[in-house]
């Protein structure tokens, strides 16, 4: 019988990391009307806001940040999720995929957040995470869509984790 010598075991490594984790929430439907920054959120919106709210509770990354727009749907929004978070003026119903980015920290920032906001900047910046460019995608009301930017081998990459529109969460 021949024994081989044990190698010394070794913790292992993960081959990546996860630096940040982006997620970005469309507020739920809300009634028409003027002024827009006034828009109150409708019964039906209420309870998007709810479904996705006790989905996020379940499932929310670690040091998780919430910045909201100043409108009224997009505070009713986060509200139904928590009451701690962040009006950040630059990411109202005018802002940019260039105003999220700043706002959040992507992809340098460490931990969460999570973007309660607005067509067309979610949609653009979906569009700009996915496919390299902006692009007029859209993000159903109420709909979250959450993303993890990870080095791998050393390879800086972004990763889709989930969709979930507001009527499956």
């Amino acid at each position: 019988m021949m024994l081989k010598h044990a190698q010394p075991m070794m913790p292992a490594l993960a081959p990546w990391t996860n630096d940040m984790d982006l997620l970005l929430w469309r507020h739920a439907e809300a009634v028409d009307g003027t002024p827009d920054h006034l828009r109150e959120l409708t019964p039906r919106g209420l309870k998007q806001a709810r479904r996705m709210a006790h989905w996020l509770d379940e499932h929310k990354p670690k040091q998780l940040k919430v910045l909201v727009s100043p409108t009224v749907r997009t505070r009713q929004t986060a509200t139904a999720f928590t009451e701690d978070f962040d009006i950040v003026s630059s990411l109202g119903p005018d802002g940019n995929v260039a105003d999220i980015l700043a706002a959040t920290g992507w992809p340098d920032a460490s931990g969460a957040a999570l973007v309660v906001g607005h067509q067309p900047a979610l949609g653009r910046l979906c569009a700009l995470l996915l496919a390299g460019s902006e692009a007029d995608w859209t993000i159903k009301k109420g709909a979250l869509w959450w993303f993890t930017n990870r080095v791998r081998e050393g390879e800086t990459q972004t990763v889709l984790r989930a969709v979930i529109p507001s009527d499956f969460a």
